[in-house]
């Protein structure tokens, strides 16, 4: 007689069933890899804590050593950041709107959020700062048929002048322009390029996020020669923001 290794036995039934437990397992997995960060919720009109739950529901703590020596970082982090935001919630009901209470380019308040990013460069894979000035920038250059924008006017969405372009902060990984440095006294003003439309034939830069005169409170940079990942969150909120904070009539409703 023949040996019959599967006599009995449902083969494709214990292939769903093993399929079923392994999704099972990855659905608990990846919800317990997810909670790293962003944690433990809170209510939103209380502020009350939520439970984090329990060893289904949390990960382990996992760490991970940076490049160039940066240290390490562990995940998820323990306690909650502060936050002490310069707004009052309008009403008193679960995604009702913050109103801030003071300038809310500066404070931090809705698409003017910044995240508490490092406080150093963002680095290229040699472990230099990737984003750094045009005009110190060892081996790249502008196209012969652009211009490189310097002394070109600034213009605000108002209509004034806010400032002329002093220099172009490059990607040297991306190989792009990321930030357009306007003239000031002191340390850097940059403004994201991304925001900003160049106008070829009447030679000027157009940023209709902010009005003239906000051009003055851009986050300065701390070094004259590279941006931190921090100041990178501050530039581009305040000028993000901009959109909805620059004056009043942007806050009001389309319809």
């Amino acid at each position: 007689m023949h040996p019959n290794l599967t006599g009995g036995i449902d083969v494709a039934l214990l292939v769903f069933w093993a399929f079923i437990l392994f999704f099972v397992c990855l659905v608990f997995y990846l919800r317990r890899e997810d909670r790293r960060e962003g944690y433990p919720l809170e209510d939103e009109t209380s502020g009350r804590l939520d439970t984090v739950g329990g060893v289904l529901h949390t990960a382990a703590t996992k760490s991970f050593l940076l490049p160039f020596g940066h240290g390490v970082v562990t995940a998820p982090t323990k306690g909650r950041e502060p936050v002490n935001i310069a707004a009052r919630r309008t009403e008193r009901f679960s995604g009702a709107p913050y109103a801030p209470t003071g300038n809310p380019l500066v404070d931090g308040i809705g698409p003017a959020a910044w995240a508490d990013r490092a406080k150093r460069p963002d680095l290229d894979m040699d472990g230099h700062p990737r984003i750094v000035p045009l005009s110190t920038a060892v081996g790249y250059g502008v196209a012969p048929r652009d211009s490189d924008l310097g002394g070109w006017p600034v213009i605000g969405a108002d209509g004034a002048v806010a400032g002329t372009v002093s220099d172009l902060w490059i990607d040297t990984a991306d190989r792009l322009v990321r930030y357009i440095q306007i003239a000031s006294e002191g340390m850097p003003a940059l403004a994201p390029i991304m925001m900003a439309k160049v106008d070829r034939r009447r030679r000027r830069v157009v940023i209709d996020a902010l009005n003239a005169a906000q051009f003055a409170d851009v986050p300065r940079l701390g070094a004259t020669d590279q941006i931190t990942l921090y100041e990178e969150e501050r530039v581009q909120a305040y000028f993000g923001g901009g959109y909805l904070y620059a004056n009043a009539a942007r806050q009001e409703p389309l319809i």
